[in-house]
């Protein structure tokens, strides 16, 4: 099993989160993983993309040119990776700010309204939660449950109060794919 994986918003999404409790949930089920971020200076509204890898073998490299699936948070992150999904690949995007339905036939691509699944549960947030739970729910790629336990690990002490609306929020995004 490989899974590669580029997960793109603006800073501030939580993009890079989103990738560290990926790779964190791959490493509980006992896979290879690897987790690249990528940022730009400007942090908070500048863009920021991460790579995640999940394989049962080891990896070679963190890099990856072309990506088998891309979660894309917004309309910038589209056009930078989706032009670079390798053909039969996926692509689950937030249709509430990627308005226009993306030109290519040969991907499968799952729209999620996930700022306003995140407005629903009372936190704009989560949308990189919601996002989440969407694409592992699609790919079967890790556990939901691995992707609660690295939550549980990777959320700091003083942001603990915040595990319950981040797990409504990964339930919500899995729940918008069936």
């Amino acid at each position: 099993m490989y899974q590669d994986i580029i997960i793109a918003g603006f800073g501030g999404q939580g993009v890079l989160l989103a990738g560290r409790i990926l790779a964190y949930a791959g490493m509980i089920e006992g896979r290879h993983v690897t987790m690249f971020p990528s940022y730009g200076i400007e942090m908070r509204g500048g863009t920021s993309n991460c790579t995640v890898i999940i394989s049962s073998d080891e990896i070679a490299s963190p890099v990856i040119k072309n990506p088998s699936s891309i979660i894309v948070l917004n309309k910038a992150s589209m056009d930078k990776f989706g032009p670079a999904l390798k053909s039969h690949g996926m692509a689950i995007i937030n249709s509430s700010l990627v308005k226009e339905p993306y030109k290519r036939n040969d991907i499968d691509m799952l729209y999620v309204s996930a700022n306003e699944i995140a407005e629903e549960l009372g936190d704009s947030k989560v949308v990189n939660m919601v996002m989440l739970g969407a694409f592992v729910n699609k790919t079967g790629i890790v556990r939901i449950e691995s992707i609660f336990n690295a939550l549980t690990e990777i959320l700091p002490a003083k942001r603990q109060n915040l595990l319950k609306i981040n797990q409504e929020a990964l339930k919500r995004g899995a729940a918008a794919v069936k």
